[in-house]
């Protein structure tokens, strides 16, 4: 998708993604929720304290206010290719964040200056080619001993691919095997690149989600995580 594109879909993506996931019985803040809360989780088992995180893509700021519930004291850029996307970030969450134009290849954001790279579903927006270049790029801009955190969306779950092809901003999208995204995180430098498959029950088998950490293993997610390390 090209920034043209990115910009004129920022004004009506909330409603469009609203209506594209319906049929899981969610709106778009429970998936935004649950990667960060995730993360949050994940990182805390390990003893990791984060104190200064980038969102890769984020877009009208979707992750934004859970970052401000579930990482208080950490401070959050969003970085995004399209203007009008942070313009309306920066609008619907004032003072939540630091914004910065993702232009001419770079992460506009100093060597090792963040403790954690976010990015959720953005990655099957770019072209694969130049998944090792953004992921270096994110690469460079973690300090070391820091985190890396990709969520996507599951090609090989048949609920995820049918919302992914009649969603109108997808539609140059490529979804991407956990897999290749292992090779290419391993290429621009992480180490141990761990994943884990998430969301496998419906709102209406919400009674069962409970069950989904023992059930990370599993390939039949909806989205999945990437969380590796610098």
């Amino acid at each position: 998708m090209s920034l043209a594109e990115f910009d004129q879909y920022a004004d009506e993506y909330l409603q469009a993604h609203r209506g594209n996931i319906a049929i899981t019985g969610e709106d778009p803040e429970f998936f935004a929720e649950y990667k960060v809360r995730t993360l949050r989780d994940v990182l805390e088992r390990s003893g990791i304290v984060t104190d200064r995180i980038i969102d890769f893509g984020a877009g009208i700021g979707a992750s934004m206010p859970f970052f401000r519930k579930y990482f208080p004291a950490a401070t959050l850029i969003c970085a995004d290719a399209s203007p009008r996307s942070l313009e309306l970030a920066a609008a619907r969450f004032p003072g939540g964040a630091s914004f910065v134009e993702v232009a001419q290849e770079r992460v506009p954001v100093d060597d090792a200056s963040v403790d954690l790279a976010f990015s959720a579903c953005v990655f099957h927006h770019i072209e694969h080619d130049r998944h090792v270049h953004w992921l270096t790029e994110l690469h460079r801009v973690t300090s070391p001993g820091g985190r890396l955190a990709i969520f996507e969306h599951n090609p090989f779950n048949p609920l995820t691919v049918r919302a992914v092809n009649t969603c109108p901003f997808d539609a140059n999208a490529r979804l991407i095997r956990a897999s290749s995204l292992v090779r290419a995180a391993k290429a621009a430098g992480w180490i141990s690149p761990q994943i884990r498959y998430h969301v496998f029950f419906p709102r209406v088998l919400a009674r069962l989600r409970g069950l989904e950490p023992s059930l990370s293993w599993l390939p039949l997610g909806g989205q999945y995580s990437m969380i590796a390390r610098k």
